[in-house]
């Protein structure tokens, strides 16, 4: 066994081309979104708030952005009641609301993308459009 592993890493530009498509994809839905892209650490790589969106949702974006790349799964999957346990075990970090999908590439979470403003719904499909900018990532439903 080794010390050391090789790894991959989401660049800046691939950020940006992630927020880019999923931009686009709220303008098509005609709904403005906060979106947070961040590393698999839950460290902001890139952020937009479109013209319209609420500002709260500032945080919630970042937050589904983080949950899904620490934990390398969507948000908005777990049952109520361990959930809230965990948001408050977290101060808040952790959140269980649908729209923040991990950014996978061969197997490895590399980030993660958190969309809010608008329902659960919409900010999934745009995180969703956002992931299919880039070739290799992991799909979802």
């Amino acid at each position: 066994m080794t010390d050391t592993a090789p790894f991959l890493k989401l660049t800046n530009e691939g950020a940006h081309k992630i927020l880019a498509a999923a931009v686009a994809k709220a303008h098509e839905i005609g709904i403005p979104e906060c979106i947070s892209v961040v590393d698999p650490g839950g460290h902001l790589i890139c952020f937009t708030k479109m013209d319209g969106a609420f500002v709260q949702s500032i945080d919630s974006s970042l937050r589904k952005a983080m949950t899904s790349a620490s934990y390398g799964n969507p948000t908005g999957l777990m049952p109520e009641g361990p959930d809230i346990r965990l948001a408050i075990a977290t101060d808040g970090k952790r959140i269980n609301l649908p729209g923040g999908l991990p950014i996978i590439v061969d197997g490895h979470v590399i980030g993660g993308i958190g969309v809010g403003s608008g329902t659960g719904a919409e900010d999934h499909v745009v995180a969703k459009a956002g992931l299919e900018a880039l070739d290799d990532t992991q799909k979802f439903e």
